[in-house]
């Protein structure tokens, strides 16, 4: 049965969709941007600044969409700053020093929502 799962831990939606979709183990978490918790507005900074607050959001989020981080079998990272990638790395190596890294989709666009430089959705599943 499908579940629609928000959160009151991080940043609200800015339009209209559900920040989390559950069908029994399967979880898919909308794109998210790096948007300030508090404000909801997109933080300033570099794109590995961004990555960090996206990561940072979603561990926030995790706890209300019943995933661990351990459960995440699929992300897929939409940037404007390939060019930059190696920062996106580097943020993204340190979050799985402890659990193994998910699939991964890499994808370079021309634009994101509101200016964002990174983009990352995540797929989890429960065992």
């Amino acid at each position: 049965m499908r579940e629609l799962i928000t959160s009151s831990k991080g940043p609200q939606p800015r339009f209209l969709y559900t920040p989390c979709v559950k069908n029994g183990p399967l979880g898919v978490v909308s794109g998210m941007v790096a948007l300030d918790p508090d404000s909801g507005k997109l933080i300033d900074g570099d794109v590995a600044t961004q990555t960090q607050r996206i990561f940072d959001n979603l561990h926030l989020a995790l706890p209300d969409y019943g995933f661990a981080m351990s459960e995440l079998m699929l992300a897929r990272i939409y940037t404007t700053c390939m060019d930059q990638f190696p920062r996106v790395n580097e943020v993204w190596e340190r979050q799985f020093t402890q659990i193994a890294p998910p699939a991964r989709t890499s994808v370079g666009v021309s634009a994101l929502p509101l200016g964002a430089l990174v983009e990352i959705e995540f797929m989890f599943q429960q065992s």
